[in-house]
């Protein structure tokens, strides 16, 4: 059976111990078990743990973001970015080959060519989560069809009525509202 699990965490890479993330304080992240919505290595822990349990779990690169492909790495012509303003280090968002929103990291740029990175920016590292289990339950029958914690309904079922398109669809979690 398929569980909602909200935690509270903190994100370092394993190595550096640099800060990459963290909810601590803010809302919890909630996902239901068996769907892939986070990575394998640190949901394999997270489904055996109990409510208010805390732990330390180090994910290796294959049960997170995968290793670092130095082949995702392109350099394009600039001006199949016109019209945007460039800087090292941004994120891009593009159309895949099958129609599926692709994330890029510019890498660098000249005046004819920008290099970029289709890797996820957290490829190859090793991550240090520090977990804890805030809120355990079974998930509905709508969870598990729907795959969004507290089914549809929680995706704002009224978002339609927002006046503001933008905000109906960013808010409430990208309802689909056409307006």
């Amino acid at each position: 059976m398929s569980k909602v699990i909200g935690i509270e965490y903190s994100l370092k890479d394993a190595n550096s111990g640099e800060q990459l993330d963290t909810n601590v304080g803010g809302k919890p992240l909630e996902f239901i078990s068996g769907k892939g919505q986070i990575i394998p290595g640190l949901e394999e822990k997270l489904v055996e743990m109990n409510l208010n349990e805390e732990a330390d779990v180090m994910v290796e690169p294959a049960q997170a973001y995968g290793e670092y492909n130095q082949e995702a790495v392109q350099t394009l012509a600039k001006d199949q970015f016109a019209g945007i303003e460039l800087a090292e280090g941004m994120t891009l968002y593009g159309t895949g080959e099958q129609g599926e929103t692709v994330q890029v990291v510019v890498k660098g740029f000249t005046d004819t060519e920008v290099t970029i990175d289709y890797n996820h920016p957290m490829a190859g590292r090793t991550l240090m989560f520090s977990v804890a289990i805030l809120s355990v339950r079974e998930a509905t029958e709508e969870e598990v069809q729907t795959g969004v914690v507290g089914g549809m309904a929680a995706m704002g079922g009224g978002c339609c009525g927002s006046e503001d398109p933008a905000a109906a669809g960013q808010s409430q979690g990208g309802c689909g509202c056409s307006h």
